[in-house]
């Protein structure tokens, strides 16, 4: 705890989690208290609001706008992720899409091949960049289809920051040649992402704790990461709703610490962290 942070008590601690977890479904572990206190007492000084119990009450009164119920959620998120982040998932996906291409594609409304994938709690945006950069690279072709990849987050903040597609130059540390080449580089200390893939990829704020304005089927879905975050109930809850949008022949991506749960019914594991759909109805509406 830094010297100028306000002080938590046990009930304001309390009150917090609560409120975490009624408007976003996340569940905060007693070893984030330090976390809370570092973070809100940011946020509550900009205000000028110097204790937790004035802050709680200003986020229900009429005085707090939008923004500042969202900025309480966007202090208490957890933004990490790098370019390709856990490989197989990508080569997994690369064979995947592989196989949509050579057999009978979805048409959409417009007549075009149509292909979805959905990045659910895309953070920085460097996941929904690397599905794009990974699959325009392997299949040129589908530049002409009607192909989209919808990266959503509860964090207003990082959806503004990702949906620029542009980063430092030390985001390439580690990766191969070959993939530090797909980056466009102009020269001040930035990589930005190539245009013909930044434009396959529609960034929207989405809280995945309130009703979902889409219906898919998607192709394939990452949610990695994300259901650590909630308790098991809503977990549960999440995956079904998931397995719901996710295509019949599609596959979804999760974390190494998540599993579906009692969601067996709708979902086989077929890899490390990789479940294809066992629904069989057909998912007609369109995302």
């Amino acid at each position: 705890m830094e010297k100028d942070d306000i002080s938590l008590s046990d009930k304001e601690f309390n009150l917090v989690k609560k409120r975490l977890l009624e408007v976003a479904g996340i569940s905060l572990s007693n070893a984030k208290r330090t976390l809370v206190i570092s973070r809100l007492s940011k946020v509550m000084k900009k205000l000028s609001i110097d204790s937790f119990t004035k802050y709680l009450d200003f986020l229900d009164s009429a005085k707090s706008t939008k923004i500042d119920k969202q900025n309480f959620v966007n202090a208490l998120t957890t933004n990490l992720t790098r370019f390709y982040r856990e490989d197989h998932h990508f080569d997994h996906l690369i064979s995947h899409i592989g196989k949509v291409i050579a057999q009978k594609p979805r048409i959409g409304a417009n007549g075009r091949p149509r292909l979805r994938i959905w990045s659910a709690g895309c953070s920085t945006g460097q996941e929904p960049y690397t599905i794009a950069m990974c699959l325009i690279s392997k299949y040129p072709e589908l530049k002409r289809w009607d192909f989209k990849i919808l990266a959503s987050d509860i964090d207003t903040d990082v959806v503004n920051k990702a949906a620029k597609g542009i980063y430092p130059e030390s985001e390439l540390a580690g990766l191969s040649p070959e993939r530090a080449r797909i980056f466009e580089r102009p020269g001040d200390g930035t990589i930005r992402i190539p245009k013909e893939m930044s434009k396959t990829i529609i960034f929207k704020s989405l809280n995945l704790f309130d009703p979902w304005p889409i219906k898919g089927p998607f192709d394939a879905i990452f949610c990695r990461n994300v259901a650590i975050y909630f308790d098991k109930p809503v977990q549960d809850k999440l995956f079904s709703q998931l397995g719901d949008v996710l295509a019949p022949d599609g596959y979804m991506y999760i974390g190494h610490s998540e599993n579906v749960g009692r969601n067996s019914t709708k979902f086989q594991l077929v890899g490390k962290t990789i479940y294809g759909s066992l629904m069989s109805q057909e998912k007609s509406n369109v995302a």
